[in-house]
């Protein structure tokens, strides 16, 4: 078995006392310059470093930061939490991970378990800001926090997108196309307080420019079955020409379901995404999106939560309608029947829907 080495070895080692190692080693007060090199000297021969657990119980701080993001499967909170990790790195503390899986029990859990390792803060996207009882435990607590794309209340700051005006600005982008008549596509609200925000901007932005009021899909995050769930909000919606999906994996995903049921994506169906991923720009068609900044975002939180432990002022956040842009793609256009009619205003009607379509042809193929 290994022998652990002490402070008490390296003592011995230097010819020194156990508090002189430790203003050494701590730089926390004066000694020779000789007597730094023999303590270091000793250390290094030894192998002795510090007990964090030591150190977090002398000074009441354990230097590590709780990160809970819903996934690192998207690259938006991939890039976020890099942003976040990097400036904490850069003052000293570690970032403690989780990821929930949009799951607000098990959110509420790792919450718990991360205040239990005496955090000395958090960064956070959490599924609800109203209902989230991790949330409402570290506010309780007093812990330093700072919500990390989630709505924020009056007495927080969040750095997040401004999701009403972002999704109101798809609104325009679709009607700028000449469509109508749209959907939207998005993980169930209860696991998404983001979702749901941009759902309401598109409402709002549809009603804007004179759209009907978009149709809605909500799916779960590990939904297996999009493509029949697709197959049937068109043929609910027979006369849908553009999905606005509630994040680019959805959109990207919805592109493959579509083209899996014989649709073209812009011909039959045009859909646009939100995030501005890098792989939106790799596939083809290019995939049409609100681009935002998300390592900026992860950054702005960690600044925001050091200003707290640090009684420092907090960063100024963004102005709101900095923090998107629209990016326009392949994956939208003007619906099949407008282009084939000098651009002018029409839907599909119910039987000229592709999924109609494809169906028939399929039947046919089969007899």
């Amino acid at each position: 078995m290994r022998q652990t080495i002490t402070i008490k070895d390296v003592a011995l080692r230097a010819g020194c006392g156990v508090a002189t190692v430790s203003r050494v080693l701590n730089n926390s007060g004066s000694t020779s310059v000789d007597m730094q090199q023999r303590v270091q000297a000793a250390a290094d021969m030894l192998g002795f470093e510090f007990s964090e657990v030591g150190r977090s119980l002398q000074s009441s701080t354990t230097r590590t930061i709780g990160c809970v993001v819903p996934s690192l499967a998207n690259p938006v909170y991939a890039d976020a939490v890099q942003g976040a990790q990097e400036y904490f790195q850069a003052a000293g503390y570690q970032t403690l991970l989780v990821c929930t899986n949009y799951d607000t029990e098990f959110e509420t859990q790792a919450i718990r378990t991360l205040t239990a390792k005496q955090v000395d803060g958090f960064v956070l996207t959490v599924s609800d800001t109203i209902f989230s009882e991790g949330l409402k435990s570290i506010k309780s607590r007093g812990i330093p926090h700072c919500l990390l794309f989630s709505m924020a209340s009056d007495d927080e700051q969040s750095w997040s997108v401004d999701d009403l005006s972002a999704a109101s600005r798809v609104s325009d982008a679709f009607v700028e196309k000449g469509h109508i008549d749209v959907g939207f596509l998005a993980l169930k609200f209860k696991s998404s307080d983001r979702a749901r925000q941009r759902y309401q901007g598109f409402v709002l932005g549809c009603h804007r420019n004179g759209m009907k009021k978009p149709a809605l899909l909500e799916i779960n995050e590990d939904s297996q079955e999009l493509t029949s769930f697709l197959k049937d909000f068109l043929q609910k919606n027979p006369t849908l020409t553009g999905i606005f999906a509630s994040n680019d994996f959805l959109a990207l995903a919805t592109i493959r379901s579509a083209r899996a049921l014989g649709l073209n994506v812009p011909g039959d169906l045009s859909i646009v995404g939100f995030d501005g991923i890098e792989v939106g720009t790799m596939v083809e068609p290019s995939l049409a999106t609100i681009v935002t900044d998300p390592k900026m975002m992860g950054r702005g939180a960690a600044r925001t939560v050091l200003s707290v432990i640090n009684g420092t002022s907090a960063p100024v956040l963004p102005d709101p309608k900095l923090t998107f842009s629209f990016r326009a793609g392949g994956s939208l256009a003007f619906p099949a029947a407008e282009r084939a009619d000098d651009e002018k205003a029409a839907t599909l009607s119910p039987s000229n829907n592709p999924t109609n379509k494809n169906d028939k042809i399929q039947q046919e193929r089969l007899k």
